[in-house]
């Protein structure tokens, strides 16, 4: 049985964006409808830019899948870019460049880094692969994770807990006076972050383990939330609070029920995962999104050409994603678990590994 992998490819304004996503076992349903609408969500929430406008993304799947469902080999996913039609010129293959080149690099952006590390005169080569467009495949590879995932008896969901410094109690929209602070944000040209929350229930004990750093479930988590473009900052369980708080306050109490012949903790602090192995409780992630560095009132830089103090460019981008970022979030934990799944129980068929499960079940 082979790693469960994945690798992206494709550039904002390129003809497509693509997916290969090897290892899933064979046997698994895919339904296409859930894919497509988990990148319409992507596409959703306040505050999203015209570029949402002009795409309507859908998956095409071209291998790996055999009348709707996983045949063992790699799956290819693409979602083709609409814009791309406006965008042929600038940015062809083997044709001559045309138009201005992009100089005048965003400050908390990956341009004047990347025009350095790659020896680059044009920031577009930098800024069309560091895009959060790029997140869309994301959403796709984590889409076909559920759907494995789900036969596991695992789900994940995400919400949103904060924006622009405004608690949201809602489980299922932002409130009125968010939309409010975004609404302000924009009229001055400005942008706006938050955190969001994902939760995943339903994992088996003993996903990851304590015994190598890159074996830690929660060490994969944090890693792959800090692969999301703005991302700055993640927290597990109780996560920073637990600075504040006595190890009597914050470590799970455990209790045996006699009737269940079952373990289990009141509370969960640690947010379902204990010495990097998940521990059969919900694991809740939090995760910090930082305000979009394209600013429609830009902040000062340099222009790369000439050295010379300039506003920053400006791309069509968004006041505020952190809805559309919890769905990206909400699908990088679907790959891990899945991930943390295929490693603990092996198999190259789902029937082997859900068989694997229930005597691993039956065991504990």
């Amino acid at each position: 049985m082979s790693e469960l992998r994945f690798m992206t490819a494709g550039e904002s304004h390129g003809p497509q964006l693509t997916a290969i996503l090897e290892g899933l076992p064979a046997g698994v349903k895919i339904n296409k409808d859930n894919i497509d609408n988990d990148l319409a969500r992507r596409q959703q929430g306040y505050g999203r830019g015209g570029r949402m406008k002009i795409e309507r993304d859908k998956i095409e799947i071209v291998s790996g899948v055999r009348f709707g469902e996983t045949i063992g080999s790699p799956i290819t996913l693409i979602v083709k870019n609409r814009d791309w039609q406006n965008w042929q010129d600038r940015m062809s293959v083997f044709g001559k460049p045309t138009g201005d080149k992009v100089t005048a690099v965003r400050p908390g952006h990956a341009d004047l880094t990347g025009v350095i590390k790659y020896n680059r005169d044009d920031a577009r080569d930098i800024l069309e692969r560091s895009s959060a467009r790029e997140t869309t495949m994301l959403v796709a590879v984590g889409a076909v994770c559920k759907e494995f995932l789900k036969n596991c008896g695992v789900s994940v969901t995400s919400r949103v807990t904060k924006i622009g410094g405004i608690n949201n109690t809602s489980e299922s929209e932002i409130s009125d006076e968010i939309k409010a602070k975004i609404d302000e944000a924009k009229s001055k040209g400005d942008t706006l972050g938050g955190i969001f929350e994902v939760i995943i229930k339903g994992v088996p004990i003993g996903l990851g383990s304590h015994i190598q750093f890159d074996k830690k479930l929660d060490a994969k988590l944090a890693a792959a939330m800090m692969s999301i473009q703005a991302i700055k900052g993640v927290e597990i369980g109780a996560g920073f609070e637990c600075a504040n708080l006595f190890g009597s306050q914050i470590h799970d109490e455990i209790f045996y029920d006699e009737q269940t012949k079952k373990i289990y903790r009141p509370t969960n602090h640690a947010g379902g995962i204990e010495g990097g192995m998940s521990n059969g409780e919900d694991i809740i992630v939090r995760v910090v999104m930082k305000p979009i560095p394209t600013l429609m009132t830009p902040l000062k830089s340099i222009d790369i050409a000439t050295k010379r103090q300039v506003l920053a460019c400006k791309e069509r981008s968004d006041t505020c994603a952190v809805e559309a970022a919890a769905v990206v979030g909400e699908a990088m934990a679907a790959f891990v678990i899945a991930q943390a799944v295929v490693d603990k129980f092996g198999g190259d068929s789902l029937s082997d590994i859900l068989s694997f499960i229930e005597v691993y079940n039956h065991r504990i």
